[in-house]
């Protein structure tokens, strides 16, 4: 290993960075998302009245199992053994949105960010799954990184 972590050979050609030579931290990230709505598909989720079922509950599992997922669907992403995963939505009727919040730990020597963003990504896509049928034109918005923790480049807390 060159000591340098890259997604290019030597060569120049794409490949899985090697982690080998690093250390092996507990490590944490937390991504945060959005999807807004009309004021009447957030009642509907409110009430329980979708008829596709319980969207707030069906998000919190699609979102785990996304984070569970993402060497499958971002290339050169580790596969990890995930040590926990918690998806939290809040439906927030001010605002006509759901608010999502993915936290991902691991004791490794790669981090979870890949994971807690695409926890929440899948989340969000699954309430829009879910409600498309009453309202097609909701946006989906706001997917970042808020923490991160452990490893080399240690802790970042996003402004």
């Amino acid at each position: 290993m060159s000591g340098e972590f890259t997604h290019f050979d030597a060569e120049g050609k794409a490949r899985m960075v090697d982690v080998s030579a690093k250390a092996e931290t507990e490590r944490t990230a937390v991504a945060k998302g959005r999807i807004l709505m009309s004021p009447e598909t957030a009642r509907l989720i409110r009430e329980g009245a979708v008829k596709k079922g319980d969207v707030l509950s069906v998000a919190r599992l699609a979102g785990i199992m996304g984070a569970k997922r993402t060497p499958d669907l971002i290339p050169l992403c580790h596969p990890l053994q995930l040590s926990s995963v918690a998806v939290d939505l809040t439906l927030d009727d001010a605002e006509s949105a759901v608010e999502v919040t993915a936290t991902c730990k691991i004791a490794a020597r790669t981090g979870v960010e890949m994971e807690a963003l695409t926890a929440v990504s899948v989340a969000v896509l699954t309430v829009y799954d879910m409600c498309k049928a009453v309202d097609k034109g909701m946006r989906i918005s706001d997917i970042r990184l808020v923490h991160k923790s452990g490893g080399k480049s240690g802790t970042y807390e996003a402004a």
